[in-house]
């Protein structure tokens, strides 16, 4: 790899670091693990750097090797370490609305419920505002799989969300 080639990866990795790491953030509900699988894909990326600089979308393809980063390491049920203490309050897209702290808390527990594919889905999805065609080629997935796993983890997750909600109102 040139000096080039090393200065353009870097510049690449500045502007979208924060992004992948807050999308790895939230499939894996973990700081610990979000920053390894950043640093995986970043090292996926940098070994095909030459090939993806020259690609339509770098971004999109650092995005897909993070999904594939996660899904493997989900398969891999290295751990049965569960983190339970989320310190989430700064996730979250910038342009949003701000949300509260114990609303996102919670949302965040309930992602933790789904399995790691569904918990992929519903970021994509939906945090990350993919369209269906997008998030069924970056999960390799049909657009009929993903809208069922769609509409059956927000099913699981409603009752949840939804639990903790009433709680607050009722306080």
């Amino acid at each position: 790899m040139t000096s080039k080639d090393a200065e353009d990866f870097g510049d690449f990795v500045r502007a979208t670091g924060t992004q992948l790491h807050r999308q790895a953030l939230l499939l894996t509900g973990d700081h610990h693990l979000a920053e390894d699988l950043t640093q995986t894909t970043y090292a996926k990326v940098y070994a095909s750097w030459r090939r993806v600089s020259r690609a339509d979308n770098p971004l999109a393809y650092a995005r897909t090797t993070l999904l594939n980063a996660f899904l493997s390491h989900r398969r891999l049920r290295r751990s049965s370490e569960v983190p339970r203490d989320l310190h989430l309050d700064h996730i979250g897209p910038a342009d949003s609305a701000p949300v509260d702290p114990a609303t996102r808390l919670d949302l965040l527990a309930a992602l933790t419920t789904l399995s790691g594919l569904d918990r992929a889905v519903v970021v994509l999805r939906y945090w990350e505002d993919r369209s269906v065609a997008d998030t069924a080629r970056d999960l390799g997935l049909t657009e009929t799989a993903v809208r069922t796993r769609s509409r059956r983890a927000l099913q699981r997750l409603r009752p949840l969300v939804d639990a903790d909600l009433t709680e607050e109102t009722a306080s």
